[in-house]
């Protein structure tokens, strides 16, 4: 890579780094401050949050495409075509939002039912979903105005937004558990306030930095061109995450089915070792980014050296991470928790998490990669097959039937990440996404 290269790259991502670290952070706080009141709590707020990124789906569907054309558009500097896309996307996943938000208010109680979520955790469940659920809409457009800046490179402005929101739920934790005593009603509305500010600076922010701008003019004729080339990019690209989430769903069930303490050691272990693959993700982000716009610029080359250039050094960190966190995960368990059978088995996890987390880079690296070249089908074929005869499928035959319990679905979980990463990168490494560019499709 060149020098400027490096430095685009290292720019795009340090403060996607940032936002990455803000928006888990707002999710683990949650779940972290209620464990100091309610171990309960913990299990409903982290069932209750698998539920949520499954519906999240359906606006990463659209969001994920926006970033996908609009990188490529503005490559072949396309203008138009950028603004028709920024209306659609926005558009298209507020009407999703809104069709969403009923079903979770009206069906909550027969998801809980057939995820198997132990009978103890009901109560504060419904009370959690019922206040987030009903907002859903505020993370639709959270969602497609994040992409929209991050295929224009302004990272810095969505890591702002991620702070902003991280610092007002904090607050509104606080005050809501230990002044008024709310419980996990108050951690529900602090959540959503907390959104609402955020999405309203995102707002106030779109409108001072982004050009050309999204209006209602490009609606009318509805511009069904625009949409299909959404459906046609994000379904696929949509098909991977919805491919994953849907599994987790069944893993959770598996889970759920192995009593309470380790349905929270589960949660616990989940908020941990995101720390480890945060970079890959970061990165991944990032090189997407810069993929889409060398792509659309006809630079195939310089796109696969970036790549493959970044793909062992975010390895070897993602990994050390994960070595860290295992090394320190008994003092860092007793942050939440003085359950010794909790501490144990989380250590007894993280040890796999090491093997899982290699996996996880290459994987994430070389998806957005292909996802941002056009090479769209075959990752998500890969990861619907893999991720339930694999990850699912042995996640229920060694942590049931082998009686290997929550280590064995980390286990499973870990030998689905590592195929499915060796292969994409034998994909990208063979040029096989060569040719797939949407430009002249798109342009």
């Amino acid at each position: 890579m060149t020098s400027k290269t490096k430095l685009s790259l290292f720019a795009l991502t340090w403060p996607i780094l940032l936002e990455l670290l803000l928006q888990i952070l707002i999710g683990n706080i949650d779940q972290f401050m209620i464990s100091q009141h309610s171990q309960t709590a913990v299990g409903a707020i982290g069932n209750v949050n698998q539920i949520m990124t499954l519906l999240f789906i359906t606006f990463t569907v659209i969001s994920m495409a926006t970033t996908i054309l609009v990188s490529q558009y503005l490559g072949a500097q396309n203008f138009h075509k950028v603004a028709e896309v920024y209306t659609v996307s926005i558009f298209v996943n507020l009407l999703f939002s809104l069709v969403l938000c009923s079903f979770i208010l009206i069906f909550s109680q027969q998801v809980f039912w057939l995820i198997n979520m132990p009978a103890e955790l009901y109560a504060e469940a419904t009370v959690y979903i019922s206040v987030v659920g009903g907002f859903l809409f505020l993370q639709a457009l959270h969602l497609t105005l994040s992409a929209i800046f991050r295929s224009n490179g302004l990272m810095k402005e969505t890591m702002i937004v991620a702070l902003v929101i991280n610092i007002i739920n904090v607050i509104g934790n606080f005050i809501s558990l230990n002044v008024f005593h709310m419980g996990i009603l108050g951690v529900a509305i602090s959540s959503v306030i907390s959104r609402i500010i955020g999405v309203t600076v995102m707002i106030i922010l779109f409108k001072l930095r982004i050009t050309p701008k999204p209006a209602l003019k490009y609606l009318k004729p509805f511009p069904k061109d625009v949409l299909k080339k959404l459906l046609k990019v994000g379904i696929p690209s949509g098909g991977e995450a919805l491919a994953y989430c849907s599994s987790q769903m069944i893993i959770l069930t598996v889970i759920n089915t192995m009593g309470a303490y380790v349905v929270t050691t589960k949660v616990y272990v989940s908020m941990v070792v995101t720390f480890s693959f945060i970079y890959s993700s970061a990165i991944s982000a990032a090189a997407q980014i810069m993929v889409g716009h060398y792509i659309g610029a006809g630079k195939e080359d310089e796109a696969k050296k970036l790549v493959l250039s970044i793909l062992p050094r975010t390895c070897l960190i993602s990994v050390g991470i994960s070595v860290v966190l295992y090394l320190l995960s008994t003092p860092i368990m007793s942050l939440f928790t003085s359950d010794p059978q909790i501490i144990a088995l989380a250590k007894s996890v993280m040890l796999v998490d090491i093997l899982l987390e290699l996996g996880r880079t290459s994987n994430l690296i070389c998806l957005r990669a292909l996802q941002a070249s056009g090479d769209i089908k075959f990752p998500v074929t890969l990861a619907m097959f893999t991720m339930f005869s694999i990850a699912a499928f042995c996640s229920f035959l060694f942590g049931l039937v082998f009686g290997w319990g929550l280590v064995g679905v980390w286990l499973a979980m870990a030998i689905d990440e590592c195929i499915r990463g060796a292969t994409l990168l034998f994909r990208w490494h063979k040029d096989y996404w060569r040719g797939r560019s949407m430009v002249h499709d798109i342009a």
